[in-house]
């Protein structure tokens, strides 16, 4: 049986200070011409100027594999890995450097919010145009089009410009465009993170659907335990390039291994972060009930994270948002503490500050935890570090009976009591 898809040498490089265009913003022009004021002369007269800083980047390098009809792949690995430049060329939206790429069948993509639709169309038009796209006729458009509507649930807003819907609105009509249409070859990144928790559990269980259908189905997502369930195989991209391609529990036992190996590293040093950066998380520490800093922490015991950051020079920001969010042995959600939702007041965040997070009687089990870091500041990421840090527990006797806890117990200890009436 010949390969859905083929990938063979494939490379994407970008030039980093690339030369500004006429069309930059007001901001990045009075910047520039403050930098600089004489190139800036020169180049609004029609002189070009060279950026010397101009360097360039392999967001990937020489990656090569096939996926079969009807296989079902999972791509994992750190941000800034490069799997969502992967993904962006496997769809055609951006062009690779290097190497070549062959399909067999039509493909359907949702990637980013934003990418896909028509901003100005309806949500109507919408669903018509992308099929139009994929080449179904319009008698099959009508057959599947209620049901994309149901699996959406945007039918008040079917006649809206989807550039007025909200980004979960405009995820769950994309994924539902994107996975009902029919197409040979299904490519999804981590976008579904954008829809709630329901939503996103009906998308896993649609993309089990079409993989049980046969179609061909590239998965990236940082859930192992969806990576597992889902895929029959996967592959680990790590800066660029493909590290491992194997059964997905192999896999993902190395990409566990690779994100507590960057756990360990000093936060200060952390490079592969998100946000805007002027809020830059420098340190984390454990400390136990007395203060004291700590590498493990019993079951049932008294936690506290300290994490302190850096402003940049800022003054102060208000209206900000901080969140630690912790996950289990293969990467699966468990529990985060928000700021928004433990304070009737958002934070004010100080020059030199510190966060102090408390978490009274951890309720979890036995074993070696990750949690990730974020900051936004008026709605607007700031600083993002995925497994910061990561979170030993031993076993402690969190009922106090003297006893600890069964092992079948699960990731969770509840306080509970029994009696008999």
């Amino acid at each position: 049986m010949k390969p859905a898809i083929t990938v063979a040498g494939l490379g994407k490089k970008y030039a980093l200070g690339q030369l500004r265009s006429a069309g930059d913003g007001l901001r990045h022009v009075v910047e520039a011409a403050m930098r600089d004021p004489i190139s800036w002369l020169r180049r609004n007269q029609g002189e070009p100027t060279i950026d010397r800083k101009r360097k360039e980047f392999w967001a990937l390098r020489d990656v090569s594999f096939t996926v079969a009809p009807g296989e079902a792949l999972g791509i994992v690995g750190r941000n800034g890995a490069g799997k969502s430049t992967l993904l962006k060329i496997l769809s055609r939206i951006t062009e690779p450097t290097l190497g070549e790429i062959r399909y067999r069948g039509r493909l359907a993509s949702l990637l980013e919010v934003g990418t896909g639709f028509h901003a100005e169309l309806t949500g109507r038009e919408n669903i018509y145009l992308n099929a139009a796209i994929l080449g179904m006729k319009r008698a099959d458009i009508r057959r599947r089009f209620d049901e994309i509507v149901a699996f959406s649930e945007v039918e008040e807003f079917l006649d809206t410009p989807v550039k007025r819907y909200s980004s979960g609105m405009y995820v769950r009509l994309a994924f539902a465009v994107a996975a009902h249409l029919e197409p040979d070859i299904l490519i999804v990144d981590e976008v579904l993170a954008v829809g709630d928790a329901a939503f996103q559990k009906k998308c896993l269980g649609r993309m089990g659907d079409v993989i049980q259908e046969g179609r061909t189905v590239l998965f990236v997502s940082h859930n192992m335990a969806a990576i597992s369930a889902l895929c029959t195989r996967a592959m680990l991209i790590h800066r660029g390039r493909l590290e491992l391609c194997d059964r997905p529990q192999v896999v993902i036992d190395e990409y566990l291994r690779t994100v507590r190996n960057d756990a360990d590293v000093p936060l200060r040093d952390r490079t592969d972060r998100q946000g805007n950066g002027r809020v830059h998380f420098t340190n984390v520490e454990m400390l136990n009930s007395a203060g004291e800093p700590i590498k493990t922490v019993g079951s049932g015991q008294d936690v506290t994270l300290q994490i302190d950051y850096d402003l940049g020079g800022a003054k102060a920001l208000a209206d900000a948002v901080v969140q630690i969010k912790f996950a289990g042995n293969v990467g699966q959600p468990l529990f985060a503490c928000r700021s928004s939702a433990a304070r009737s007041q958002q934070l004010v965040l100080s020059p030199g500050g510190r966060l102090i997070c408390r978490i009274p009687r951890l309720p979890l089990m036995a074993g070696l935890y990750t949690y990730t870091i974020w900051c936004t500041v008026g709605g607007i990421l700031e600083d993002h570090v995925r497994d910061a840090g990561k979170l030993s527990v031993e076993e402690g006797d969190f009922f106090g009976t003297g006893r600890l806890p069964p092992n079948d117990t699960g990731d969770f200890l509840v306080a509970h009591t029994w009696e008999t009436a």
